[in-house]
């Protein structure tokens, strides 16, 4: 069975003015960084949550994670763990689109087809309003 919950260790190094670099000295694929420790937490666990769907994808294999402890900081670097579950971001980020039935008043129906309001469209705006995302 494939594994979902995946935790690697990050270095994030301050960058002045730019908040801070975030690397993962086990997933060579490039970097990411945030403006402080709580947007760059949020740029970590997607950019490690995408890497690994990339590695799945291609067929590489997922590298194990280096113990934290064994990480060689620079002076003002910040190690820390980052734990994605890559079903969720799977899910989370997938365009796939999905058929609804959906039941409205037959007044309702004429005036947003008289104003060529697009149904799926306005729904997703709803949803996502509603969501919060």
């Amino acid at each position: 069975m494939k594994q979902v919950r995946h935790v690697y260790p990050a270095i994030f190094t301050p960058e002045e003015g730019y908040g801070f670099c975030i690397i993962f000295p086990d997933i060579r694929m490039g970097a990411t960084q945030g403006k402080d420790i709580a947007e760059g937490m949020v740029m970590a666990e997607d950019f490690l949550a995408s890497a690994i769907c990339k590695l799945e994808d291609i067929g590489d294999e997922i590298p194990n994670p280096t113990d934290i402890n064994s990480l060689k900081l620079k002076k003002g670097d910040i190690a820390t763990l980052i734990s994605v579950d890559v079903a969720d971001y799977r899910r989370r980020t997938e365009n796939k689109f999905i058929k609804k039935t959906l039941t409205i008043p037959s007044w309702l129906n004429a005036l947003a087809e008289d104003s060529k309001i697009n149904f799926s469209q306005t729904l997703q705006q709803a949803l996502k309003e509603k969501l919060n995302v």
